[in-house]
């Protein structure tokens, strides 16, 4: 069992196979196939050039085979070779160059294109996969993701793909112009290398993998601690924190060790490989030369050919490592990518119609956030095109749960919740929610200007129509008030304004929005009661002709509604005006009678 604040072991994530993450980033990459297609001519030019080097190198050392001293050694040198081998040299510079400009587009826009694409999916996502995910190691997953795809192409593609490729043109030129052991050797060499740095490196991707999910924790408990500042010095808790926090970075840290104690076992056994590999091949060379098959140009070539193939397979281990962990990272985000959509789109869904004069229907709604505990049950009511219905009753009896489901952030279990008599589920998200408006009970801004919160409302808003709105909520003089007015930042999630000034701004930008349906939860609770009562009166002339439901716990807010329904453990108890249900003398009337006497004035 679990300590209390002990962190939970992260998840194991399903690992699909390296192929499988390829061929899903192949696409993205394909949409610039002229690039592509150019930086593989100019990697092959490249490698061209460097594999003449060590042939153009024989041939000058061989044309330089005179007696020290000689007076026709002037007279004999290849000034040709040499400039070939100069040209050589700055052709593979260039190419390579050439590579990584044609390319850098094609890799960066990919990476554009992938997060973005995984941006907009975690916005479709239901509300259900956000209250459970935790932020801080989700833009992790993405943020090592993007940066993976960079590393990814150029170590797969120009590093290990190119040293493939010069691989292949020195055991082909090897064979073809001495004998076959030179290739074998060679080939032995590479295959044993090959073999171990991949067995070990696939053995060691597992300290990287637990690296990644316990930098996760330890990043998700870093910003939701950072996040909560207040809550945390409210209880005195700076100590636990840091120690929640240490104990994943010690975690992550273990990870490391192992991660880093295993390379250096990965590079010793790759350099003895390197070692016997190239002492094979010298000394068959050397002997090649004392006994006249070779010359002084062909021991000097294959040493060069050697050392060009070996410095490359030096970094092989550190090659293969690193794009197994960007495949690990990219796969990360893909799988992000791939979460289902709970709440989605029908097939043919069209836009919200009949939005003139909007009736909102509730219709025997059954619902539950977990099938174990019922939230709603058989609830059935109707907002009439214009009027305003408010629901009351205590906390826990389902209020804000309508307003949720009205969003459609979640699927009902059973009945069904219509607009101008189209089924909610029929018709297309955005046209929902686009003719829904809501001042939430837990108002939460970006860390921007008041004036970009409020334009939120309608982000194509003039100046001019952000004051307006700004005045009818009654915060157009404090905002003025401010040394830089409506350029004043408000701070992470606008803690750096008071709850009323908050509730004000989440005011202002519902009626920037103006839709016909209007939904207010409980959309004054921090609010004095002076500035509660003109924005009473202001929200019930905005209300005016709009479709409006009102959630509220203070019943004073709610007594001019056209309907008020009392909700009590999900189900509707009472429903009448708020004269009718006084004289009922049923749940509605104790609670007022109960609020009348609280000095609190709540219940």
């Amino acid at each position: 069992m679990r300590r209390y604040g002990e962190a939970p072991a992260p998840d194991s994530p399903r690992i699909r196979s390296d192929g499988a993450t390829l061929r899903r980033l192949l696409p993205y990459l394909w949409e610039y196939k002229g690039r592509v297609l150019a930086a593989i001519a100019f990697m092959v030019g490249a490698k061209l050039a460097n594999v003449g080097v060590p042939l153009l190198l024989k041939r000058l050392v061989d044309a330089m085979a005179l007696p020290a001293g000689s007076p026709t050694a002037l007279l004999v040198v290849p000034v040709g070779l040499l400039l070939a081998y100069g040209g050589l040299r700055l052709a593979n510079s260039v190419f390579s160059e050439l590579r990584e400009l044609v390319f850098a587009k094609a890799t960066h826009g990919a990476a554009r294109a992938i997060a973005l694409k995984t941006f907009e999916h975690l916005h479709a996502l239901s509300l259900r996969f956000h209250l459970e995910r935790q932020t801080g190691g989700m833009t992790r997953d993405i943020e090592r993701g993007v940066r993976g795809i960079e590393s990814l192409v150029s170590f797969a593609l120009f590093n290990l793909g190119a040293t493939l490729i010069e691989v292949l043109l020195v055991l082909f030129i090897l064979a073809r112009q001495f004998d076959v052991w030179f290739a074998a050797i060679t080939l032995s060499a590479l295959a044993l290398y090959i073999a171990f740095t991949v067995g070990v490196t696939q053995w060691r991707i597992q300290f990287r993998r637990q690296a990644n999910l316990f930098d996760s924790a330890a990043h998700s408990k870093a910003i939701d601690s950072l996040l909560n500042y207040e809550t945390v010095k409210y209880f005195n808790n700076e100590a636990f924190e840091a120690r929640r926090y240490d104990e994943s970075l010690e975690q992550l840290r273990r990870a490391q060790l192992k991660s880093r104690s295993t390379l250096s076992m990965l590079n010793s056994g790759q350099q003895l490989i390197i070692a016997v590999g190239l002492v094979a091949m010298l000394w068959r060379a050397t002997e090649g030369v004392a006994a006249g098959r070779m010359t002084l140009g062909d021991l000097v070539m294959v040493n060069a050919f050697m050392i060009q193939i070996y410095i490359p397979l030096n970094f092989l281990g550190v090659i293969y490592r690193e794009i197994k962990q960007n495949l690990t990272d990219l796969d990360k985000m893909f799988t992000l990518m791939d979460k289902e959509q709970e709440v989605a789109d029908a097939p043919g869904a069209v836009a919200l119609a009949g939005l003139d004069a909007p009736t909102v229907r509730f219709e025997d709604v059954h619902f539950a956030y977990d099938p174990a505990r019922p939230i709603l049950r058989g609830v059935s009511l109707t907002i009439p095109a214009g009027k305003t219905v408010a629901v009351v009753g205590p906390s826990g009896a389902g209020k804000s749960t309508l307003s949720r489901l009205l969003y459609r952030f979640y699927d009902l279990q059973d009945g069904r919740i219509t607009i101008a008599g189209q089924d909610i589920r029929a018709v297309t998200q955005q046209s929902l929610r686009r003719a829904i408006g809501i001042v939430p009970q837990d108002t939460v801004l970006f860390n921007d200007t008041v004036a970009y919160n409020i334009a939120y409302g309608r982000t194509d808003a003039t100046q001019a129509e952000v004051e307006q709105a700004a005045r009818a909520a009654h915060i157009h003089d404090f905002i003025m008030s401010t040394p830089q007015g409506y350029a004043t930042m408000v701070g992470e999630r606008g803690l750096k304004l008071s709850g009323g000034e908050k509730q004000r701004v989440a005011i202002a930008r519902t009626l920037l929005k103006n839709p016909p349906i209007l939904i207010f939860d409980e959309a004054t609770s921090a609010l004095d009661s002076a500035n509660e009562r003109a924005i009473q009166a202001e929200l019930r002339q905005v209300a005016q002709g709009k479709t409006t439901l009102v959630i509220a716990h203070r019943l004073s807010t709610v007594v001019d509604a056209h309907e008020i329904v009392v909700m009590e453990a999900g189900r509707i108890v009472e429903r009448g005006t708020h004269a009718a249900l006084l004289a009922q003398g049923g749940r509605y009337a104790s609670m007022w009678a109960l609020q009348q006497n609280s000095s609190e004035n709540t219940f």
